[in-house]
C-alpha cells in the first residue's frame, strides 16, 4: 500500500484527500493542513515511489503504470480506512488521478478541487513531452525535470515552487521517473475524454492568472462543465497554487467544500 498520513478531527465525519503531482509529495500540502484540520478529518497520500511510498520489489517488476492502476492505489487506502466517501484536492498531475478515480468510483467522490488542472496538452506541452521521450534514457532525470520545471513555472515568482518540486524530485530514482513519463503516452485520449464527459460531481478548479499552458483549456471545459464546475483564478500566480498563494487557495477551497456538504 502507498504511504499515508492521518489527521483526525474528533467532531467531524467529512474527509479531504490530498493527492500530489508528479515529482512531489505528500510534503507539498504543508501551507493547507493547519487551516483544513479545524474543520476536517486530513488523508494526505504519497504517490507510487514519491515521498514515503518506496518502490518495493512487487511494483518494481510490474510492466508500466496506468492513470487506473495509481487510481486503485488511491481507493487501495481508502478502503483500508473505512472511508466511504471523500473532498479530493489535488494539484498538477494529482488532477488527472482524481478525475480517473471519480471516473471509476464516482460514490467515493463527494466534490473535487483541482488545482493547477491539466486537461488538455498544449503546443508547448506537447513539444516537452516528445523531448522528453527523446531523452529520458539519456540525460540524468533531473536535469529534465528542472528544464520542465522552468517552462512550466517560468517567473521569478514561482521559484519557491520551482525549487519545492525540484527538491521532491530529487528523492525520485531514474527508473521511477521513467515510468511516470510513459504515462504521457496514454493521456491525450485520457484528457479528451475528461474534457467531453462532465461527471455530476461538484469540481472547483483553481488555476493561477500565470498558468498559461493550461488556464486557457480549463476555461473552455468550465464553459461546457456548467452544471457541475466552478472556475477560480488567482491573480499573480503561477502552476502551484497550493505553494504560491496558500491563503486564496485555502479560503477558496474550504467555502467551496462547505456548499457542498
Amino acid at each position: 500500500m502507498i504511504n499515508y498520513t492521518v489527521y483526525k478531527n474528533e467532531n467531524s465525519d467529512q474527509w479531504v484527500t490530498f493527492v500530489h503531482g508528479a515529482g512531489g509529495s505528500s510534503s507539498i500540502w504543508f501551507k493547507q493542513i493547519r487551516d483544513f484540520k479545524k474543520s476536517y478529518n486530513i488523508l494526505l497520500l504519497d504517490l507510487r515511489g514519491h515521498g514515503e511510498s518506496k518502490t518495493t520489489l512487487k511494483t518494481a517488476f510490474k510492466q508500466k503504470y496506468t492513470f487506473s492502476a495509481l487510481a486503485n492505489d488511491i481507493l487501495e487506502v481508502l478502503d483500508h480506512l473505512k472511508i466511504e466517501k471523500s473532498h479530493f484536492v489535488g494539484i498538477s498531475l494529482g488532477t488527472i488521478l482524481i478525475r480517473q478515480l471519480a471516473e471509476m468510483y464516482p460514490v467515493r467522490v463527494q466534490s473535487m478541487i483541482l488545482g493547477g488542472a491539466i486537461l488538455k496538452m498544449n503546443f508547448r506541452s506537447q513539444i516537452l513531452m516528445r523531448l522528453g521521450n527523446t531523452f529520458k534514457y539519456v540525460l540524468p532525470y533531473l536535469v529534465l525535470y528542472k528544464f520542465f520545471a522552468f517552462v512550466i513555472m517560468p517567473k521569478k515568482s514561482h521559484k519557491q515552487s520551482r525549487s519545492l518540486f525540484i527538491n521532491e524530485a530529487k528523492k525520485l530514482y531514474q527508473k521511477e521517473f521513467i515510468k511516470w513519463f510513459k504515462l504521457t503516452a496514454e493521456i491525450n485520449p485520457v484528457l479528451k475524454w475528461f474534457r467531453q464527459v462532465e461527471l455530476n460531481i461538484p469540481t472547483l478548479y483553481v488555476m493561477g492568472e500565470e498558468d498559461y499552458m493550461f488556464l486557457p483549456s480549463v476555461r473552455k471545459v468550465v464553459e461546457s462543465h456548467y452544471k457541475s464546475s466552478k472556475l477560480f483564478v488567482i491573480e499573480n500566480c503561477g502552476h502551484v497554487v497550493n505553494v504560491e498563494q496558500p491563503n486564496a487557495f485555502n479560503s477558496a477551497v474550504l467555502s467551496f467544500i462547505h456548499t457542498t456538504q
